[in-house]
């Protein structure tokens, strides 16, 4: 595609749905502040682009939550519409248009897509067996369900797969099962449901994903599904249930999955309706307009095989993009709430300005799937140095000699012609960068710019000729040079910072920070006061921020004790002899090496270090920390545990650690212990 702005590109932008039953927090905040910038950069450079979302508003587990609040669903997902729109304002994300998946436009479209698929041999009907709840009469999802691991015999467990020991199995697998939401012991019983049959569009597929739709990283993921075979896709459940009933269905709804990603079109259609856009220009197969998807990697699956399929199989254009983000850790681990680190967007906030969010998470993000630390630290040196030691620097060094030698007014004529024009020049780069999601990049060469605009100033001391007779001119000179290269900066920062760029916009009184109205220098322009425009992040803040979140989490437990059902009681103790436990032979290891092991979602590939001896073992805490961020630290692990051939390798002992619902948290000894030392 082309960059050019000579001619605009019509743009349709989406970011994934975040579920109506929850608090929009730090980790969700990433995806939507890196389309929000690609956004706004797009808008910047004169296409006409278009930012739609919507609540996923559907399911059993809202269906359950309005249940509890003793409210109906529709008054549930009418509250945490309202909550999640605001925060985003708060974050300065821009939509177009933020509607529901429990929308009118919504059931036309999944009616309409459903039956275009049914008619041309795309859906299968078939009779399976499920764990069925006596007590609450409804059929059961595999997370829904808790019992003790098959493998492992870990109690606790979901009925999909252990967190323990990694093993995969089904529901019916599962010790002593029982139902999450009553704690009854669930009952298999038999019911017809209706698939996508996703096999028919194989090769298809396989085009699509080596097209230049996903980023390589996931188009090679997406080949191990291929490799081991395509299944069709349940796409119904049954009553009761949240959602749309399947048409000649019955007591049948689609699964939330199957009306999420189609609110996309729903959304996009209600902002048609209202604004006069011509809907089938973007969604008709021949389209020439530009669809993307921002989503996070654990989505992939429904996003690049399931909704390509379903779109071309009902005669719709496919995506242009998706594009994918990894995870948010904050100081090196998954985000915790006893340790404060699991942040809601309000309680962020109350403390901090979100344009430091905004400006970090740029700062950082590359067009990569990688996982990005919030390392809390970094974050308010780089946003202390950058936006306030660099560019907001720049302007109140220059603006109150302009004020006072020129009445405000800048000078007439440039007297460095050739650094104003190199500034301008340099954003043909930036915007490449932007394009391509480049954003870290960006990020580096504008404050790369802001060190030579810094260094010009500095140089030339206008402070120091100030108080030299008859100079006046020559500092008004310099300073209005300044300014210039304030706004060339701020004109590349406004996708970012936007509130931050608006008062930088009306200080130096200009229409618009439009990408293409850098080009001419500002000569003779008179600006206003100068305000500052940004405070430095204190690190008190922070700190109260961090206590103001294991605060919320006080708060939810006393709701969870509130409501403490069946499964909330202690569990029946499992006593063994001591003579049993001295047979364990625990060791301090030093984790030499960690990295993900290709294929695997819970696992942690380790190198420990004994004292002499290394060990090979494969851990299930990849949810919880970064493999750099364990890299050289001490822990715990069974050391005489007899080794396990798993398919990636063999796992030579176990580490420990603890879990609750906040996460897992790997077993730490004090400082002074060493590797191989035995633990009495």
């Amino acid at each position: 595609m082309s960059n050019s702005t000579s001619a605009p590109r019509k743009i349709l932008v989406t970011s994934a749905l975040p579920y109506a039953n929850g608090s929009i927090h730090l980790g969700h905040l990433l995806e939507y502040i890196q389309t929000d910038i690609w956004v706004r950069f797009q808008k910047s450079r004169g296409h006409e682009c278009h930012y739609v979302c919507a609540d996923d508003a559907h399911g059993t587990a809202i269906m359950l939550r309005a249940e509890q609040e003793g409210i109906s669903s529709e008054a549930l997902i009418e509250r945490v519409s309202k909550e999640h729109q605001a925060d985003f304002a708060t974050f300065g994300v821009a939509f177009d248009n933020y509607h529901s998946t429990h929308s009118e436009e919504n059931r036309y479209y999944s009616e309409l897509i459903y039956t275009r698929l049914r008619d041309a041999g795309h859906i299968a009907t078939r009779d399976i067996e499920q764990m069925y709840d006596p007590v609450k009469g409804l059929f059961l999802a595999d997370r829904f369900i808790k019992g003790t691991c098959p493998k492992c015999k870990t109690p606790d467990q979901y009925g999909d797969n252990c967190e323990a020991c990694g093993a995969t199995y089904t529901p019916a697998e599962l010790i002593d099962p029982v139902s999450a939401i009553s704690g009854a012991t669930p009952e298999v019983r038999s019911s017809t449901h209706y698939f996508f049959k996703l096999p028919d569009f194989t090769d298809f597929l396989k085009q699509w994903t080596r097209g230049g739709h996903v980023q390589s990283q996931i188009g090679n993921k997406l080949q191990e599904w291929f490799e081991s075979g395509l299944n069709e896709w349940d796409i119904s459940r049954d009553a009761p249930y949240f959602g749309f009933e399947i048409p000649d269905a019955p007591g049948k709804y689609f699964y939330v999955w199957l009306d999420a990603p189609i609110g996309y079109l729903a959304s996009f259609k209600n902002l048609c309706e209202r604004t006069g856009i011509d809907f089938d220009a973007y969604w008709r197969k021949d389209s020439e307009a530009e669809v993307y998807h921002f989503i996070g990697k654990d989505i992939v699956y429904f996003h690049a095989l399931f909704w390509p399929a379903m779109l071309h199989g009902a005669d719709f254009r496919t995506p242009t993009a998706v594009n994918c983000h990894g995870f948010v850790t904050v100081n090196g681990a998954k985000m915790s709430k006893s340790r404060g680190t699991f942040i809601k967007a309000a309680t962020y906030a109350e403390f901090l300005n979100p344009e430091y969010l905004r400006y970090y998470f740029a700062a950082k993000l590359t067009s990569r799937v990688d996982d990005l630390d919030l390392n809390l630290e970094d974050f308010a040196a780089r946003v202390n140095a950058d936006l306030v030691g660099k560019v907001v620097n720049i302007a109140s060094r220059c603006a109150g000699f302009v004020k006072k030698l020129g009445d405000g007014r800048l000078s007439t004529h440039c007297v460095e012609p050739e650094l104003v024009a190199r500034f301008i020049a340099a954003g043909d780069a930036i915007a490449e960068d932007f394009e391509a999601r480049e954003f870290g990049r960006a990020v580096r060469k504008i404050m790369e710019l802001a060190d030579e605009a810094n260094t010009y100033i500095a140089d030339k001391e206008p402070w120091a000729l100030a108080k030299q007779e008859g100079r006046e001119q020559e500092v008004l000179e310099i300073c209005s040079v300044g300014i210039n290269l304030f706004r060339q900066l701020m004109v590349y920062l406004a996708p970012v910072v936007p509130a931050m760029a608006e008062q930088a916009r009306q200080f130096l009184q200009l229409e618009s920070l439009a990408w293409e109205s850098r080009q001419d220098a500002l000569l003779g322009h008179e600006i206003a006061k100068f305000k500052p425009l940004m405070t430095r992040v204190e690190r008190d803040k922070i700190d109260a921020m961090i206590e103001a979140s294991k605060e919320d989490l006080v708060e939810e437990r006393k709701l969870k004790e509130a409501a403490k059902g069946p499964l909330a009681d202690d569990p029946i103790e499992e006593r063994i002899s001591f003579d049993d436990f001295a047979k364990v032979d625990l060791r301090i290891a030093r984790i030499a090496k960690a990295e993900y092991v290709e294929g695997a979602n819970k696992l942690l590939q380790l190198t420990l270090d004994l004292g002499g001896e290394t060990r090979n073992v494969f851990a299930g805490i990849r949810s919880a920390y970064a493999p750099e961020a364990l890299e050289g630290r001490l822990t715990v692990m069974v050391a005489n545990l007899a080794p396990r051939k798993m398919r990636f390798g063999v796992s030579e002992g176990m580490v420990l650690a603890a879990g609750n619902d906040d996460g897992i948290y790997l077993l730490s000894p004090d400082s002074g212990a060493e590797p191989g030392q035995r633990i009495r």
